[in-house]
Order: C-alpha cells, then sequence, then structure tokens
C-alpha cells in the first residue's frame, strides 16, 4: 500500500527539525537516497537559532508526505525547507495542516513560509508575496487525471465532452483553477476536498469519475486500482513550476528566500532531491534511476 493513501493528517501538531536525522535509516532502500541528500545539505542549527515556522501539507508525494512507520514528514518541500533554513541559520519547525489553511497560517502570521507544492496564481500574488520559482521534476510542467482502471477508456487525450462525470481536485489548488476552465466548461461536475488522500478514497470508491493531480502526485497515488488517464491539461509558463508564499509584510525574509532559492538552482539540487523523494515515495526504483544500493548516483 502507498505510503500516501495510508497517512493519516494530524493537524496542528508540529515537528522541529534539529541535526537529526530525517525519518527512515541507512538501512531502507526507501530512505537511503533521501537520507543522503538530506546529509549533503549539512542543516546543524545552533540551539538558541531562531525558529523558521513552515506551514505544509502533508498529503502529496513526493513534494510532502508522511512516513508512516516513523510519523515524520518527508518530501522535496521538506528538504528544500531544510536546505532554507540552513542557508538562513535559523531552526526549521515544519508545521502540517490542510492546503487552505497552510496560506491561511502565513496570511495571518502564523507561519513564516508556505512550502507546499504551490504553483503561482494571480488570486495568490494579489494576497501573498511570492517567491522566485523553484523546479520539482515534473511535478507541476504535467497536469494530469486519474481515474480508476475500470473508466480509464472515459478518459482520452482527445476527450472533449465532460457531461455527467464527476472531477475532483483539492480546493485552492492549481487543479482546482483547471477542472474550472477546462472541465466544467465541458460539462464536468467538480468536486472539491481538502485532503487529497480523501479524494483518492472517493476515486477508489467510486464517488468521483476522475481525479486532477500532478503528475508526480498521480504516480504515487496510482496501484492496481488507481491508473494514470490518457488526459493531460493544458498548463501555462507562469503555472509550470513551485513558488513559496510569504507574508506581504515580510519583503526582507523573501530576499533572502530567494538568495537560498537561487544558491540550490544553480548548485543542480532539485534533480537529485526530485529523484530520491519519487524513491521514498515509492514512484521509482532507485535502479530504475541509476542509483546504488546505498543512495549514490551511478555515473559510470
Amino acid at each position: 500500500i502507498s505510503l500516501v493513501l495510508v497517512a493519516v493528517l494530524s493537524l496542528g501538531c508540529v515537528f522541529a527539525l534539529g541535526s537529526c536525522k530525517p525519518a527512515g535509516s541507512e538501512a531502507d532502500p526507501l530512505a537511503v537516497a533521501y537520507n543522503k541528500a538530506y546529509d549533503a545539505i549539512g542543516y546543524a542549527p545552533a540551539a538558541d537559532a531562531e525558529a523558521l515556522t513552515v506551514a505544509m501539507s502533508p498529503d502529496f508525494a513526493p513534494m510532502e508526505f508522511y512516513d508512516t512507520a516513523k510519523n515524520e514528514i518527508v518530501g522535496f518541500d521538506v528538504l528544500l525547507a531544510t536546505y532554507i533554513a540552513k542557508e538562513l541559520g535559523m531552526k526549521l519547525v515544519l508545521d502540517p495542516m490542510s492546503f487552505d489553511a497552510s496560506m491561511a497560517a502565513v496570511s495571518s502570521g502564523n507561519a513564516d513560509l508556505a512550502i507546499s507544492g504551490f504553483s503561482w496564481t494571480a488570486e495568490r500574488a494579489e494576497t501573498f508575496l511570492i517567491s522566485d520559482y523553484y523546479v520539482a521534476g515534473e511535478n507541476e510542467t504535467e497536469q494530469i487525471l486519474i481515474t480508476t482502471a475500470a473508466k480509464k477508456d472515459q478518459f482520452t487525450a482527445d476527450k472533449a465532452d465532460f457531461t455527467g462525470l464527476k472531477i475532483g481536485a483539492q480546493g485552492g489548488s492549481l487543479q482546482e483553477l483547471l477542472v474550472e476552465e477546462q472541465l466544467v466548461t465541458k460539462g464536468a461536475e467538480m468536486e472539491l476536498y481538502i485532503n487529497i488522500n480523501d479524494a483518492a478514497t472517493a476515486l477508489a470508491t467510486g464517488e468521483i469519475d476522475a481525479l486532477a493531480v500532478a503528475y508526480g502526485n498521480g504516480e504515487a497515488l496510482a496501484n492496481d486500482t488507481i491508473v494514470l488517464s490518457d488526459f493531460y491539461f493544458e498548463v501555462e509558463d507562469k503555472y509550470k513550476n513551485n513558488v513559496i508564499l510569504l507574508n506581504k509584510e515580510d519583503a526582507e525574509l523573501l530576499e533572502a528566500v530567494n538568495a537560498a532559492l537561487a544558491k540550490a538552482m544553480a548548485a543542480g539540487l532539485y534533480d537529485t532531491w526530485y529523484e530520491a523523494c519519487q524513491v521514498y515515495a515509492e514512484v521509482k526504483t532507485l535502479d530504475e534511476l541509476g542509483y546504488d544500493d546505498e543512495g549514490n548516483k551511478i555515473t559510470e
């Protein structure tokens, strides 16, 4: 069973990341590449370091999700938040909550950053300071419908009529916007969910016919029942990468965050992080991505 589908979102639970190891162990083949990526960041905050509180919705593998065996949040955005905290000399505090609540926490000043696979939207640009973009594989570049194996033939690349079909999306997400603009106009009825895992359960039990997700999330959710369809959304370039949300009053913090993002991009860290998180989320294997059993990239 996928880590994503069995995860239970613990609202209000705060995780403080000091110099401890991330979830998993070196003996865990799912975590080995992730742990190497984490170690390479070199995060070791001072005991008296100021807290950097990051709100995120850990229901979105491989970006952020629970390792249920360890009850710890892992994923690309956790590595990114750790890297930013290290660059800023701060102590990272992860505050898990729903996707909508993550945005509200930044607006109200209860969190410094919201990092949860966010895309740029015009509405968010009016409400928040938005960071420069960061790149997490094809997570935002490709947006897709997932459905059940029994209904896959109903969702083809050229499908034009969605009359009578119920399409799910996470409330407040880019997927909600895409469904509204591209499928509701073709007859679909949209169902919104707070938690993407609840939406996946609704899909598996037949409450909805398909679910709009980022491609990487679709890979993580796929199993014997849920499959990737052949229907892809048209995605404008402005939506194709991820951003971090900050309070409108935090211009100085935004400048520091953007400097950290530029450094991570220049160092070529994003691909390594995304691949490690694909393995952790059981989307890909070490062998498929060209890693040895110790989590080292094979270069020869």
